[in-house]
């Protein structure tokens, strides 16, 4: 006799519906748990791009305090700078006045006046000064002398210069610059010269004649 096989039994129904409620839990579960990591990695992006951004902004702060420090100090030494510059302008117009005021005082040639009669004997240079030595209340005599003395130290060249000592002009006045208290002229004027030579005979030896001893007795005046 013949066996029949049975079918096969299905699955309890009760058995599938909680394997397929666990499936559906766990999916779950993992879609919660990635959303999760990936909500963490935006916030993390966001927190990481916020305090870059915060950074950036600081140091432009910075940089802006510091060019803003460097252009006050830059503006404060270019002040400073345009004052010291103008003060010293007006100090330079101050001694360039002033030297104008003496040079003025000093440019005006020495009037000798005309040669006198007495003195016609002599020319150029030499009746300046015999001319001066009568203004000066000397009579011929001393100009005698006078001629004597200067015709030895520069024979009467009111551009003659002793080059080892300075000595200049027609007095040979050492240095030439002391001349200058007769005038800023003092190395083209023989007037001046004489005026300063004979100024400096009266104060040191009183007349030319004296002065022409010393220099015969020294070898200078």
């Amino acid at each position: 006799m013949s066996r029949q096989r049975r079918a096969p039994q299905s699955a309890h129904p009760a058995t599938g519906r909680l394997i397929v409620r666990s499936l559906a839990v766990l999916t779950l579960l993992g879609g919660v748990a990635g959303a999760m990591r990936l909500d963490e990695t935006a916030q993390w992006q966001a927190d990481a791009l916020t305090a870059s951004h915060q950074a950036q902004v600081v140091a432009q702060a910075e940089s802006a305090a510091l060019t803003l420090q460097q252009h006050q100090l830059l503006t404060e030494a270019k002040d400073r700078a345009a004052a010291e510059a103008k003060a010293a302008a007006a100090r330079a117009a101050a001694v360039e006045k002033e030297v104008s005021r003496r040079g003025a005082a000093r440019t005006t040639p020495v009037d000798f006046g005309p040669i006198p009669k007495s003195c016609q004997e002599f020319s150029g240079n030499r009746a300046i000064g015999c001319a001066l030595v009568l203004a000066a209340g000397m009579d011929l005599t001393q100009m005698a002398c006078l001629n004597k003395l200067w015709t030895r130290e520069s024979g009467w060249n009111h551009k003659a210069e002793n080059k080892s000592s300075g000595a200049y002009g027609i007095p040979q006045s050492l240095p030439g610059t002391k001349m200058a208290t007769f005038g800023a002229d003092w190395r083209t004027n023989p007037a001046t010269q004489i005026k300063w030579g004979l100024d400096y005979i009266k104060k040191r030896y009183s007349t030319p004649c004296k002065a022409w001893q010393h220099s015969e007795d020294a070898g200078w005046y």
